[in-house]
């Protein structure tokens, strides 16, 4: 092999180097961007929970369940899938602002989706599956079961109800139900 051969190869192996940095800085740029400033994140949240217990843990309660504002203000709302029905059937969520969506299971395996939006989770007996999101539109969004669960399984639809943030009023107690808004 020639040596004019020989610094074209190189030539050519440094240049593939070189798009092949550039496509790996672009997408871990892109990774970084999607979750730090879009806060696009994959699910990544992993806590476990006694299905059978469920009903006697403090966060899952049939008391705590619904929407909360925290004391440090964030907005959790803590529902219960369960054969054929979500517990609380309504949640109440404010517009424009960050908020946690925590599901847990006491029986079998469920999905859930909030039509027109991004939220979508797998609820596992034994596990808390989490959502952070944003909702931009108000109204009320339906959130079936998208997992076949049972002969029931048709009936289970809850009811996100997405208000501006001016008329999003927690009670003293920071909670927020259907009923009242």
């Amino acid at each position: 092999m020639n040596a004019s051969t020989e610094k074209d190869i190189a030539r050519a192996e440094t240049r593939w180097l070189v798009v092949v940095i550039a496509c790996v800085s672009l997408i871990m740029v892109m990774v970084i961007v999607a979750g730090v400033v879009m806060h696009i994140n994959p699910p990544s949240n992993i806590e476990r929970t006694k299905p059978q217990d469920l009903h006697l843990s403090a966060e899952f309660t049939e008391a705590n369940l619904g929407t909360r504002v925290e004391a440090n203000g964030q907005i959790t709302a803590r529902i219960v899938a369960t054969q054929f029905a979500f517990v609380p059937r309504c949640v109440v969520l404010p517009a424009e602002t960050p908020v946690t969506l925590r599901f847990s299971s006491p029986d079998v395996v469920h999905g859930i989706l909030v039509s027109g939006t991004n939220v979508n989770t797998m609820v596992v007996p034994g596990y808390v599956a989490q959502v952070h999101t944003v909702f931009r539109k108000t109204g009320d969004l339906l959130m079936p079961c998208h997992e076949y669960c049972g002969l029931g399984h048709s009936e289970m639809v809850a009811t996100v109800r997405v208000v501006p943030k001016a008329d999003f009023k927690p009670g003293p107690d920071g909670r927020v139900a259907c009923a009242a808004q």
